[in-house]
């Protein structure tokens, strides 16, 4: 049997007098009792299908009056001019009027409507075979093929080997928690599933590859978010004899591609880059978004000063007080308006407050007036820019939490405030993050990005005489507020490497059980080397505007790591574990 001859949003006026066979979903029916309307509906698209006793025998006419919707059908019958054009659609000047109908598989009530909006996301979930079917996740998987072509194409072009690394590697400690897998032929020993390539990307360069790359699935059992799933799709990336600016001209190259080939649109320019520092004081985020202002304004000298001791003790105990300025809201963002921000940042960021200041034109209104002088109010006004009807939101604690709390403040502005295009798109590199970060949970320092990040060479010596204020030759790409991808250029030479492991708090023994096969690779000739990884998922959320990536990927799963759909995970037999010399109570405790 041919089932169709054409796709459902391929047929044109030029095609009218054409006999054609098509087959696909029907969308939606219209009995108006001789005349049956029927849009038939595939992946490309809808074709209006007419069953009318003029021109099919009524048995045909009354097995369409009887067609659910979902049902796959398939018609034979002849192109013609439709009357009532829909140029809402390519195929709208056109319907074809359907001689024969064979009902190919019947569908039963549906869980949902096809047409329906606001859908649970759990039932969508559940069900996501059918979710697939609607035009905007069908429009997204699209999308997603044609940024993995443009990806593929350009890294070819550009010189670059697909080359596939291990899924079943060893556990390292390179950040998030490994998903571990018992192995059955070696009792009491696990493998981990890879949280990136990272170790084998580098291992490629001392093999010689010189340029690979990599669409590889990676995982991480950490807690999710609306841009976070267990498993995810990265686009790795890895090229020898490099430097920062190499790598960021290649990568360059390539978001501009992919970002024409899913968009549509041109990103013609330069993309600027800034220093972490910049953008952590600018911004309060490692990852801005610059389609709009309302920037950080450091008060600590100002607040150093003047009588109001939260701000006074802050800066005494070492702590910073910055602001960020709500344009326009000073007579609508009420008392209650300004104590939700500050629930916000105490209950989310850790700060232990947040001040305020309206400029009103009756002049300054604020809780915290009376403990400036006019001088220093008047300094506090220049030295945000703030006008009349503004309102000047400060806080006052450890830098890490300052950043963090205003940088949220500063999104949650733009957002409400309608501060910027969405239709924007705006490319920024972040450059040269620190080596250490401090953990004051666990009191270790750990590595920003990675223990592999080179160091730069301005602050060598500063990392040789002991100190952790270092800076590294590291990038991260940015678009719109999300960081797309992010690498660095790697350590190449393994007494600096060793170094590292030190400082991190790594003995001899533990950097040699967890990564004496990478560190004794370097031994034996290791190039310069660099290279970037994507999260394919995030940045292609970003450019089809989507509020989660759950929307771009084909069987995600919730932010509880379960797939509501096959039911994973979920419990395995007595035998199975036993297989695997793990305890079987634990099955029999679950249930």
């Amino acid at each position: 049997m041919i089932y169709r001859t054409h796709n459902l949003g391929e047929l044109r006026k030029e095609n009218i007098g054409q006999k054609v066979i098509l087959s696909g979903w029907v969308a939606t029916k219209r009995d108006l009792g001789g005349l049956t309307f029927v849009d038939l509906r595939d992946r490309e698209g809808i074709t209006q299908i007419v069953f009318h006793t003029d021109v099919a025998d009524a048995a045909v006419v009354e097995a369409a009056q009887k067609l659910k919707t979902e049902s796959v059908i398939r018609v034979e019958g002849e192109v013609r001019e439709r009357f009532s054009k829909n140029m809402n659609i390519p195929t709208g000047e056109i319907e074809v009027f359907a001689t024969d109908l064979t009902v190919l598989n019947s569908c039963e009530t549906l869980p949902f409507q096809m047409t329906d909006t606001g859908l649970n996301e759990n039932t969508r979930l559940k069900y996501r075979y059918l979710d697939i079917r609607r035009p905007q996740m069908i429009h997204n998987l699209k999308m997603r093929h044609k940024m993995i072509m443009a990806i593929r194409n350009y890294m070819d072009k550009a010189g670059f080997l697909d080359v596939d690394t291990p899924i079943l590697t060893k556990s390292t400690p390179e950040g998030a928690r490994d998903f571990l897998v018992p192995s059955r032929t070696n009792e009491g020993q696990f493998y981990a599933l890879p949280q990136s390539p990272q170790l084998f990307k580098q291992l490629l360069m001392i093999a010689g590859v010189e340029k690979y790359f990599q669409i590889a699935k990676c995982f991480r059992d950490e807690d999710l978010r609306a841009d976070r799933q267990p498993e995810f799709t990265q686009l790795d990336i890895e090229m020898s004899f490099v430097e920062l600016e190499d790598v960021t001209r290649i990568i360059e190259g390539l978001a501009k591609t992919v970002f024409t080939a899913v968009t549509g649109e041109t990103a013609d320019y330069e993309f600027p880059k800034m220093e972490y520092k910049e953008a952590m004081e600018r911004y309060g985020s490692d990852k801005p978004d610059t389609r709009f202002g309302v920037e950080l304004k450091d008060l600590t000298d100002i607040a150093a000063k003047c009588g109001f001791k939260a701000f006074t003790s802050t800066v005494e105990a070492g702590g910073i007080v910055k602001a960020v300025v709500a344009p326009g809201v000073a007579d609508t963002f009420s008392r209650k308006i300004l104590s939700d921000y500050e629930e916000y940042v105490k209950r989310y960021f850790g700060a232990k407050g947040m001040a305020w200041i309206k400029l009103t034109a009756e002049g300054v209104n604020s809780p915290i007036a009376k403990f400036f002088s006019e001088e220093e109010m008047n300094a506090v006004i220049e030295r945000t820019g703030a006008k009349t009807g503004d309102v000047i939101i400060i806080v006052a604690d450890k830098p890490k939490v300052v950043y963090a709390s205003l940088g949220a403040v500063r999104l949650r502005l733009g957002k409400e405030l309608n501060l910027y295009n969405k239709d924007e798109f705006k490319f920024l590199w972040i450059v040269h993050f620190p080596m250490f970060e401090y953990d004051e949970e666990e009191g270790r320092y750990k590595a920003e990005h990675h223990p592999f990040t080179s160091i730069m060479a301005e602050d060598m010596d500063k990392f040789l005489a002991g100190e952790m204020d270092i800076r590294t030759n590291t990038y991260d790409l940015v678009l719109n507020g999300s960081e797309i991808g992010g690498g660095s250029i790697r350590i190449h030479n393994p007494q600096v490497q060793e170094k590292v492991f030190e400082k991190l708090g790594l003995s001899k023994e533990q950097a040699r059980e967890k990564f004496g096969f990478f560190v004794d690779a370097f031994k034996y000739g290791a190039p310069p080397h660099g290279g970037l990884a994507f999260g394919i998922d995030r940045w292609l959320m970003v450019m089809l505007k989507e509020n989660s990536i759950r929307d771009v990927i084909p069987f995600p799963k919730t932010n509880k790591g379960q797939c509501l759909m096959t039911e994973a995970p979920g419990f395995v037999e007595k035998e199975q574990l036993e297989e695997l010399y793990l305890e079987s109570t634990y099955v029999e405790e679950t249930k």
